[in-house]
């Protein structure tokens, strides 16, 4: 809680304490303010408990740690995968191997599925690297499925260019779609190609003949663009059960510690 300011006896005060009081309050110090940790271990609310607080007020947050400022960015994350990624036949679909995590927030990864934490409308962006070994041009085809099921409209066909000398062929494809998603949805890349000496193929970085970094077989960012209005939630923190003396806190997924914030309670 903060340093509380003079208050006026019930049957008043001497003008020196009304100046006081009044002083403070049109230089805005008023003693509805406070601090509060949001709970982690993976909690979706905080109770904060408060005196002052009533069935009518409002509560207004503002982070005051590094770790609570942070969490007021929209989820993101961007996966990877640094090794190559093989077909066992033919025109056969087949989930493609994510397996590195390079940043991710509201979002996390495991068994090559992109797991949300909220609902809400998503930008999502593909990259993949296509090799082929063959003398002859073969197609590939590169799509998203959202909880098992394939998303309308997400497919792209190429042609991969065919080995040439010593040298394979190589296209590199991308596929960036919106996915409407909700908490708990999850996302994996499909794939599939005409032969299966057709692959994805990663490299490491190089020195020389000059210095590259490496180059993974298939990259993915997803990042949230507009938290969905269609499931009686906001993304940031709101107020609910307010009652005299508590509310509580909703909030994404917390594990964080430390995440503190100022608050002030009008009414």
């Amino acid at each position: 809680m903060a340093n509380q300011y003079r208050r006026l006896p019930n049957q008043g005060g001497t003008p020196r304490e009304i100046a006081e009081v009044v002083n403070n309050l049109v230089e805005g110090k008023l003693n509805s303010t406070g601090t509060v940790t949001l709970a982690t271990g993976g909690a979706t609310t905080t109770t904060l408990l408060d005196r002052r607080i009533g069935s009518d007020s409002v509560i207004l947050f503002a982070p005051s740690s590094l770790s609570a400022a942070a969490a007021n960015y929209y989820p993101y994350g961007t996966f990877e995968e640094h090794s190559d990624i093989t077909f066992s036949a033919a025109n056969t679909p087949q989930v493609l191997t994510l397996t590195d995590t390079e940043y991710a927030y509201g979002m996390s990864l495991s068994s090559n599925q992109i797991t949300v934490d909220y609902a809400g409308i998503y930008d999502l962006d593909i990259s993949a690297l296509f090799v082929n070994m063959e003398p002859q041009i073969y197609n590939g085809y590169l799509w998203i499925r959202v909880n098992g099921t394939d998303y309308p409209h997400s497919a792209t066909k190429f042609a991969v260019v065919e080995h040439h000398g010593s040298v394979d062929g190589y296209m590199p494809v991308s596929i960036n779609h919106p996915l409407e998603l909700d908490a708990g949805d999850y996302v994996e890349v499909v794939g599939a190609v005409e032969h299966a000496n057709v692959y994805l193929e990663a490299y490491s970085a190089i020195t020389t003949p000059f210095s590259m970094p490496a180059i993974p077989s298939l990259m993915v960012n997803l990042q949230l663009l507009d938290p969905s209005q269609t499931t009686g939630t906001a993304f940031e923190m709101y107020v609910t059960d307010r009652q005299k003396g508590q509310a509580t806190i909703n909030h994404l997924p917390n594990s964080v510690s430390g995440k503190t914030y100022d608050y002030i309670i009008i009414g």
